[in-house]
């Protein structure tokens, strides 16, 4: 099939070059931004490829009614809006671009542990509202630590690479075997968390994810520890997490994810806030972010260059 008869529709904004790169190799652009997501099963069968970011679910039903597509292209790094078993037993093609984001990650990841360990925000919070005490803002220092990543995919070695110019041990933990490298010593899951100051969550979320950081994993851990995600929110038990939090045995934490985000990630629940939800948003050594940790200027370029690159090369005989 020639490019000119690929017809690609998107359905969320994304860099211009996406679209542009893609006109210029010949396929056809559509666009719907605003549509249900029934309008969009309506007409569906007429395209042969989407681009998505995280709108809504591409589940059985969706699926169901895109009889002519190749593939689904994620405009990110995570697939879990989509229901790829059955995607992929329809023979449809599944495109994500986690190499996009890594760098953005790993550095949002390192700054909020740096923050945290030097009472950054807090202190000038404290400063604003006219307090300089500086005893209760005395710093901790990265060298020295053992810093645990769990899941070392493109993300947790970004944020191992990162921790290079720090004088620290670096584990990680993954289901897969070897996939240590020369910044970090692959361990086990019991060593990680033998030894860990530092606990950054760099999975993906999956049936085997959910809910991972819960009280028993945490309480497995034989110091108190920081603990970063810039993962997935719901891979945290946030009540659990609030507990460990008013006990010490969570020493900070830099949460870029939140249990409570809307499955797009553009928006938190409505409604009234859970407890442990309230706490967070008071406690002076938590640090929140709104699912940012990938969103960088540079990374929405790299994100759909990388999306460009592997639709054409599925094309390209």
């Amino acid at each position: 099939m020639n490019h000119s008869a690929i017809k690609i529709l998107h359905i969320d904004s994304n860099h211009p070059l996406l679209w542009e790169q893609l006109q210029e190799a010949g396929f056809q652009n559509f666009e719907d931004f605003t549509s249900s997501k029934a309008a969009i099963e309506a007409k569906i069968s007429e395209y042969h490829g989407i681009v998505i970011r995280s709108r809504f679910k591409i589940d059985r039903t969706f699926l169901d009614q895109a009889t002519n597509l190749q593939f689904i292209a994620r405009v990110g790094a995570g697939l879990e809006s989509i229901d790829c078993e059955y995607a992929q037993s329809k023979g449809i093609q599944l495109i994500a671009a986690p190499e996009g984001n890594r760098n953005a990650v790993g550095e949002h990841a390192l700054g909020m542990l740096l923050s945290l360990f030097n009472n950054l925000n807090r202190a000038d919070k404290e400063i604003r509202a006219g307090h300089w005490k500086r005893e209760h803002n005395r710093g901790h220092e990265l060298d020295g630590k053992t810093v645990g990543i769990i899941g070392y995919g493109n993300m947790g070695k970004s944020f191992a690479k990162k921790l290079r110019g720090f004088d620290t041990e670096v584990l990680c933990f993954d289901i897969l075997e070897n996939v240590g490298d020369e910044n970090v010593r692959q361990v086990t899951l019991q060593e990680l968390q033998q030894k860990a100051d530092v606990l950054s969550l760099h999975t993906p979320w999956t049936p085997l994810t959910d809910g991972m950081i819960n009280a028993e994993f945490i309480n497995a851990f034989s110091k108190p520890f920081w603990f970063i995600n810039t993962a997935r929110g719901k891979s945290v038990v946030t009540a659990d997490l609030v507990e460990a939090l008013q006990s010490g045995k969570i020493l900070g934490a830099g949460l870029d994810v939140l249990e409570y985000e809307k499955l797009s990630f553009e928006t938190l629940f409505e409604g009234e806030r859970p407890p442990a939800f309230e706490y967070l948003l008071n406690a002076e050594n938590v640090l929140l972010t709104p699912h940012i940790a990938g969103w960088t200027f540079e990374s929405k370029e790299r994100l759909a260059q990388v999306i460009v690159d592997k639709i054409k090369k599925l094309y390209h005989k």
